[in-house]
């Protein structure tokens, strides 16, 4: 959610300073050739900037991008190792505790070893092993223990993937539209040399006024700034996605593609459902909930008295007998300490059960959220596509017409542009908010939408 309104507040920053940007640049158009009259100092030439004739380089598609950052993410990286390791710990925790080997050596009259060993009918030389046997049942039970937790670290591992591209479909989206906004001045620009031609051809016969001039030379140091602004938004978002990739940050610069929308196929109903089967953050509540029951079945089981059993072997110095001896051991449990495990294993159970539910709704309301945005994003596509865009240009052809022929003046006509462009920009931006709706949905159903 973070990363969502993040994104909002980046891309509302973003069109307002290309809004401003277009708008200077437009008045500084229209009071280029202003000679006439006394005319103020003259202006700076806006530098050219690679940027402005395009992005320099082989566009990347995301596709790409998601299965470098799937192969070299390092924490995703770190999350599978972690993973990995889990699934050693079962065939740990239902092995038998280490057999106990010794050596005895009883001498008389010297404290040296050995020494005393053939002057005593007492002194001998002993061996023995012995070995300590749970209560049938607990050892399978400690593995079923440590199987549920691997498979809550599974699930946590396929988490984090899906968050780690989630955050890099959100950035790469950011990324192209701040890189084809640029295009969208491009496209405006067009606009602005008509608007130029008309208020040239007025100030020719000498319609303009001074102030649209001194406004240009104030707009023209305005728009250098919304540049600078431009290649700072761009740099940072390249370098969040060369962190999410492990790139060096030194490396070539990425080039999103073009952005188009794409369609919802599935349903509310079909999407709650995929996330209830697929959604590796319940999966992992799951997990801990089949985790904590084996635990309340091991802490019953641990009533039990666990075993031992010992054989020694023991040599004298002497000419008696050898001596041979097995022991059985009964280890009884503290059934007050017992009655506080059950206890413990009972609650925790009960809280993993809890926190399943909480996850659950999370994620379901997470779900219909998404799906209501990108409902109603697609929604207002459709209206700035076949309503809003097409009306704005119609208008300012409009107007461009009667500021020609003097029947409009000149803020009207301005006012008619600026709509094109903002426009243009707000529809670009409510596609990226449609993308990124649907990238999260991919996130929390598992679904790779096409």
């Amino acid at each position: 959610m973070q990363s969502t309104c993040l994104s909002r507040s980046f891309f509302g920053c973003t069109r307002i300073s290309f809004i401003t940007a277009a708008l200077l640049f437009g008045t500084l158009a229209l009071a280029g050739n202003a000679s006439a009259q006394e005319p103020p100092s003259p202006q700076k030439q806006i530098p050219e900037s690679p940027d402005m004739a395009g992005h320099a380089g082989t566009p990347t598609s995301l596709h790409e991008l998601v299965q470098e950052a799937e192969q070299k993410n390092p924490q995703l990286a770190a999350s599978f190792h972690a993973w990995q390791a889990s699934r050693n710990v079962p065939k740990q925790a239902s092995a038998l505790p280490e057999t106990q080997l010794s050596v005895q050596q009883f001498s008389v009259g010297s404290p040296r070893p050995f020494a005393g060993y053939s002057n005593s009918d007492f002194a001998y030389i002993g061996f023995g092993a012995s070995q300590d046997i749970p209560y049938p049942g607990k050892r399978q039970l400690r593995a079923h223990v440590a199987e549920h937790e691997a498979d809550s670290m599974e699930a946590q591992t396929d988490s984090v993937r899906r968050t780690v591209v989630g955050n890099l479909k959100m950035v790469y989206f950011r990324l192209a539209y701040i890189q084809q906004t640029l295009g969208v001045l491009q496209r405006s620009d067009g606009l602005l040399n008509q608007v130029q031609e008309a208020s040239e051809a007025r100030y020719r016969v000498g319609q303009g006024n001074q102030q649209d001039v001194l406004k240009a030379q104030l707009q023209h140091t305005k728009i250098l700034q919304a540049i600078a602004h431009h290649h700072q938004e761009e740099g940072l978002l390249e370098a969040q996605i060369k962190q999410v990739l492990g790139r060096p940050q030194e490396s070539a610069d990425i080039v999103a593609e073009t952005l188009t929308l794409r369609a919802l196929p599935y349903t509310a109903t079909e999407l709650l459902q995929r996330a209830r089967e697929q959604n590796p953050d319940v999966h992992s509540k799951q997990a801990s909930i089949r985790q904590q029951e084996t635990q309340v079945e091991l802490a019953h089981k641990n009533f039990r008295p666990d075993f031992s059993v010992q054989y020694a072997y023991q040599h004298t110095g002497s000419q008696a007998r050898d001596y041979y001896m097995a022991t059985f051991g009964i280890r009884l449990p503290n059934r007050g300490r017992q009655k506080a495990e059950l206890a413990e294993a009972q609650e925790n159970r009960e809280r993993a059960r809890q926190e399943l539910d909480a996850e659950s709704q999370r994620v379901l309301s997470e779900v219909q959220q998404q799906y209501v945005r990108a409902q109603t994003s697609e929604e207002r596509l459709k209206i700035y596509s076949d309503g809003l865009v097409p009306q704005s240009e119609a208008t300012f052809q409009s107007a461009l017409s009667a500021y020609q022929s003097n029947r409009q003046d000149f803020e009207s006509l301005l006012s008619g542009f600026l709509d094109v462009l903002n426009l243009d920009l707000e529809y670009r931006n409510e596609l990226v908010e449609h993308e990124s709706a649907l990238a999260e949905l991919e996130r929390l159903t598992g679904l790779d939408l096409p």
